[in-house]
């Protein structure tokens, strides 16, 4: 039977990987990650991230920060958009494709059909020789840190550094669009944050708003 202190011990260790890799993942961010954000602003249509498994849900996360942050965006699962949610995407809309390896094949093709149809791409993976990696306009190389996947096979570290990236995307495009706080409060009046609004206008996240210079 694993004694309490190991487990403990696995779970620090994990835990300790990931924000390695969280660590150095801020240490690599460079001007790919504005190119993205020139991307996203450019875009007149929807932002579209996607993805399978874990990946997936890096996705939907992302699609959901986009939005509040001001790049209205929508998450499209590859599975359905290969049984028709395809039609949904035009030229002017821009895909975040998400997979640690690329070798997804219900992504790929996805994102190929997308292009195709005049969708831009933007890929994110850990593997830049992948076939996911050979289909984006820009592509964006996430290195994994050992440790951070358990056995290299659960996403765990590698689909956390994914979400980071966007993070870090949604934040940056914020300021480059000059979105005031009192817009993301307007679509966010719900919970918690809406019922703070007059204080948080006020407070130190208003004193905090984005730069609006580019």
């Amino acid at each position: 039977m694993i004694q309490d202190a190991q487990l403990l011990d696995t779970a620090r260790s994990l835990v300790a990987a990931e924000a390695a890799g969280l660590q150095a993942l801020a240490a690599r961010l460079d001007n790919k990650l504005l190119e993205a954000a020139r991307m996203v602003l450019s875009c007149g249509g929807k932002v579209v991230p996607t993805g399978v498994g874990t990946s997936g849900e890096a996705a939907r996360r992302m699609s959901h920060l986009l939005s509040v942050a001001g790049s209205p965006s929508l998450f499209l699962h590859p599975t359905e958009g290969l049984h028709g949610g395809l039609g949904a995407i035009t030229p002017d809309d821009l895909l975040i494709a998400i997979s640690k390896g690329g070798q997804s094949g219900e992504l790929n093709e996805f994102t190929r059909r997308a292009k195709q149809r005049g969708a831009g791409v933007i890929v994110l993976t850990s593997d830049g020789a992948s076939p996911l990696a050979k289909l984006g306009d820009l592509t964006v190389v996430i290195e994994t840190v050992e440790g951070s996947d358990p056995a290299g096979i659960i996403a765990m570290g590698s689909t956390l550094a994914a979400s980071a990236w966007g993070d870090a995307l949604a934040l940056v495009t914020m300021q480059m669009r000059g979105y005031e706080w009192d817009e993301v409060l307007f679509t966010h009046p719900g919970g918690a944050v809406g019922q703070r609004a007059a204080s948080a206008l006020s407070g130190p996240s208003r004193q905090a708003a984005p730069n609006h210079e580019v």
